[in-house]
């Protein structure tokens, strides 16, 4: 009887801790059309934390196929941001959306959506917020009298020619604004739709007053389409690259992110076509993993690249020092350990075999300073030209009341003396005065 409870009591152990995994195992994530997250994690910021398990209920009926997009207005208060990091090159940007409906998996904005209470995952594609009043911000801010004008980059966090701009045009409002008061910028995009707003780019290029740097991630269609699921394809990209410098726009190419083992092969080709279709200088980024992007990028490498998955995140902590990400100015864009001097070393290579500039190219602000200098030093001249005259003039004046003061001293010597020879011939009778 002793045994019997023993191997019913075994049995009955097996049992519920087989239930407990079995319960304890997540549902299968599956790939959304689309859509570049699998998942719609919790934010940060929330007080409470939901997480899927598998009960026995659940199939994959459940998951959507599709999700639809929404989008919110956000009556902002302010529309500059300022930049205080040395990896980037400028000190103020501007941004028309929150989210962005290109979904690229790896985007290291996604955190800053769960600030507004949203996911990092699907709520960042698909819960978009746009700045209605961006523009008018804009004119009220550059028009103060303690605005100090410097270049401004536009798309430093989400992307401006997502496609929700075709609709809002906000990001063309902008530059309106910025073209009105032939104030530098520069933008950063990987959406094609740039291409509408060649007008104002070529009108501002002509002063060295912007600059256009298109980010090319892969040449690979069927990598582009899970990994950005709604920015433009490769061939796209190229021909806005292509387009852009033949209308004289300075332009240049962005090798973002670097991938272990999954596109670093491709950047000596990406740096190849893109200076042939009249890229003048380039950069890259390696991988960048903050907060929640770490989890939602393993989520995407299970699903598309399971066998190397362990492989990818590895070569992500030797290039982290260990962690996954590392955000220490200096080291978070370039990463460090061997493999980012490698992927270093060959970007250097290939730029300098294809003539490709390694600065970051920022508007010159040539003619706005010139006509600043011109318009100062004329002023400075007036005005000393104005003085000059003055002390002539005080000097002349000066002159002038000496000359008088004599004349006046003068006569009053001859009247005194008269009025003395009067006194003394009254005195001695000689002078009748009535």
């Amino acid at each position: 009887m002793q045994a019997n409870g023993a191997i019913q009591q075994q049995l009955s152990s097996s049992f519920f801790e087989s239930m407990a995994t079995h319960v304890s195992k997540p549902p299968a994530l599956k790939a959304i059309k689309g859509r570049g997250a699998l998942s719609n994690t919790t934010g940060r910021f929330s007080p409470t934390r939901s997480i899927a398990l598998e009960d026995g209920w659940y199939t994959d009926d459940n998951q959507p196929d599709s999700i639809a997009t929404e989008v919110r207005v956000e009556l902002a208060k302010t529309i500059i941001t300022k930049n205080n990091s040395p990896d980037v090159p400028f000190n103020q940007s501007i941004n028309p959306y929150r989210g962005c409906e290109h979904g690229c998996v790896y985007c290291f904005a996604r955190p800053s959506h769960t600030y507004w209470d949203y996911s990092a995952g699907l709520d960042f594609e698909t819960k978009l917020i746009y700045k209605a009043t961006a523009a008018e911000l804009l004119e009220q801010t550059i028009t103060k009298p303690n605005y100090k004008m410097e270049p401004v980059a536009i798309g430093s966090n989400t992307d401006p020619y997502q496609p929700i701009e075709k609709q809002k045009g906000i990001t063309r409002e902008i530059l309106k604004v910025l073209q009105r008061h032939r104030h530098p910028f520069s933008i950063i995009t990987k959406g094609s739709l740039i291409e509408r707003d060649i007008d104002i780019l070529q009108d501002m290029a002509k002063d060295n007053l912007c600059t256009v740097t298109i980010s090319v991630t892969t040449l690979d269609n069927d990598l582009k389409r899970i990994m950005e699921p709604r920015a433009a394809t490769p061939s796209a990209r190229l021909k806005t690259i292509e387009k852009l410098s033949k209308a004289g726009i300075p332009v240049g190419v962005l090798v973002a992110p670097i991938i272990p083992a999954i596109n670093d092969s491709e950047m000596e080709s990406i740096l190849a076509v893109c200076a042939k279709a009249g890229a003048t200088n380039a950069s890259y980024v390696f991988l960048r993993l903050p907060r929640e992007v770490k989890d939602l990028f393993r989520e995407w490498l299970v699903q598309h690249y399971p066998q190397r998955t362990a492989h990818v995140m590895n070569m992500m902590q030797q290039s982290r020092g260990g962690r996954f990400y590392d955000s220490t100015y200096g080291q978070r864009m370039k990463g460090k350990g061997p493999f980012a001097q490698v992927i270093e070393k060959r970007f250097e290579v290939a730029c300098r075999k294809l003539g490709l500039s390694t600065e970051r190219r920022v508007p010159t602000q040539t003619k706005l300073e010139h006509d600043l200098t011109f318009e100062a030093t004329k002023k400075t001249t007036d005005q000393k030209q104005d003085r000059k005259h003055l002390d002539i003039q005080n000097r002349g004046s000066l002159n002038s009341d000496k000359v008088n003061s004599g004349k006046v001293n003068q006569a009053n010597l001859i009247a005194s003396d008269r009025i003395s020879h009067i006194t003394r011939l009254v005195k001695e009778n000689q002078l009748a005065l009535f």
